[in-house]
Order: C-alpha cells, then structure tokens, then sequence
C-alpha cells in the first residue's frame, strides 16, 4: 500500500482536487451562484482577504500539481477581481508556480518529474534540453498559450539553464499566454452561465 502511494501521490492529488472542484461546482449551482457572473463575484468577494489568498494559492498548486483544471481559476481571477487584478494576479501566482516547478526540479531530479509525467510525456522532450536552442524554444513555448508549459517548466529545471534566466523568461513571456487564458475561459464561463440560465 505505501508502494502504490508512493508511485501515485501526484496523481492521487490530481484526482483529490479535481473531485473538489466538482463538489464546489455542484454547491455553488445548488446556491445559485452561476446565475450570473455578479452573484458569483459577490460570493467569493464576501470571504473578504481570504478570497485573493485561497485565490492565490490555488493557482499556484495548479501550476505545481499535474492534472488540476487551470483554466478554470485563470477565470475566476478575472471574474471575481475583474480584468486587471484579475490579469495581475494570474500572473504573479503563475509566475510563482512556475519557479517552484524549476526549483523542485532541480532539487529532486529526474526521476520525480518521470513519476510526475511518465516517461511518455518526458521522452518526447528530454533531448531538447541537450540543445544549444533550447533556451530560445523555452521562451517561445512559455510565449505561446498551447504548449505545456508547467511540464517544461520541470524540464526546465533539469537543464543547465541558470534560474536567473528561467525567471526572466518567465517573466517576460508568460503575459500574453495568461491574457488569452484568462480571456478565453472568462467568455466560456459566462457562456456557461448563460446555458444554466435558458435550462432553468
């Protein structure tokens, strides 16, 4: 038993949070929360500080934790604390994640990020870190909003890349990635919303 938990604790958090996301998802329709995207607002709103900090560190552990719906928080940053704070603390969040990510790369090595991903996920890029390149395509991925970013951000830490570089990348080309995020799962909660709403 203590083998198997060993071998699946990332995936055992995975399906942990996700079940939590569908609880909270199946309350907060049952308290008609998704009626509209105000009368959700005003709900997180009303835990008062508490809502930027369960906020925050929930798109941290998105970032850390395989498998936890992302997209999802991107939104509800920018639905609850609009379009700028919203943006602003998506980035800074992420951004910390993904240092985290590096850095507990670069800590435990390899074989947690083999049993974090499998060995699929990690033989199709680990030669890409042997390249001289590989600095400039990090940099494009990170830029880019389709590629796995959190997986390279692993990766990342397992290449001679200085952390100071890794955080400048980060940095400087997580922006529009997060921008189209958050915008993209913003228009299709409210069209979610709207769903629930011609069903009722």
């Amino acid at each position: 038993m203590k083998d198997f938990l060993k071998r699946n604790i990332y995936n055992i958090i995975s399906l942990l949070m996700l079940i939590f996301f569908a609880l909270l998802a199946y309350y907060g329709y049952k308290k008609g929360l998704f009626d509209s995207i105000e009368s959700f607002r005003t709900y997180v709103l009303s835990f008062g500080p508490w809502a930027f900090l369960i906020f925050f560190i929930a798109n941290i552990m998105q970032v850390v934790v395989p498998g936890v719906p992302g997209g999802i928080i991107l939104a509800f940053g920018v639905i609850t604390f609009g379009s700028l704070k919203g943006f602003i603390y998506n980035y800074l969040s992420i951004c910390v994640g993904s240092m985290l990510n590096f850095l507990i790369s670069r800590t435990f090595g390899q074989s947690l990020v083999l049993k974090m991903f499998g060995e699929r996920t990690f033989n199709k890029y680990k030669d890409k870190i042997k390249d001289n390149t590989y600095e400039k395509f990090f940099a494009l991925a990170i830029l880019l909003p389709a590629a796995p970013d959190d997986f390279l951000c692993y990766l990342t830490g397992l290449s001679n890349m200085s952390f100071k570089t890794f955080a400048k990348i980060i940095l400087l080309c997580k922006p529009p990635s997060i921008l189209a995020y958050s915008m993209a799962w913003y228009y299709g909660f409210d069209w979610f919303i709207q769903k629930i709403q011609s069903l009722s």
